[in-house]
């Protein structure tokens, strides 16, 4: 079992900055792959960012250059920085973690609000 705790969520004007942070725990060894997913409301849940062992990073078209992934294996930790924010933006973050198994774990989710 893996446990994910998203933090780093909030309110922010249009352009601004936030970094949300995915810290994972339990069977950490068995992950391969750990990304965002993101949810507005009456929307489905959407890729956002994933990063992977052998495939390394993958973006949503709609955050390229404004969004990055990072990992820290010592700290076990996912990062998301967004830049540029845009109200469209605004969306429930959610940190997923794939084990070797294709065993996908979710944390609860963190909201991210933009205001125009």
């Amino acid at each position: 079992q893996v446990q994910l705790v998203e933090s780093g969520g909030g309110l922010v004007q249009a352009g601004g900055s936030l970094r949300l942070s995915c810290a994972a725990s339990g069977s950490i060894f068995s992950i391969s792959a750990m990304g965002w997913y993101r949810q507005a409301p009456g929307k489905q849940r959407e890729l956002v960012a994933a990063t992977t062992d052998v495939r390394g990073t993958h973006y949503a078209d709609s955050v390229k250059g404004r969004f990055t992934i990072s990992r820290d294996n010592a700290k076990n930790t996912v990062y998301l920085q967004m830049n540029s924010l845009k109200p469209e933006d605004t969306a429930v973050y959610y940190c997923n973690a794939v084990s070797t198994f294709n065993e996908d774990y979710w944390g609860k989710g963190t909201l991210v609000t933009v205001s125009s």
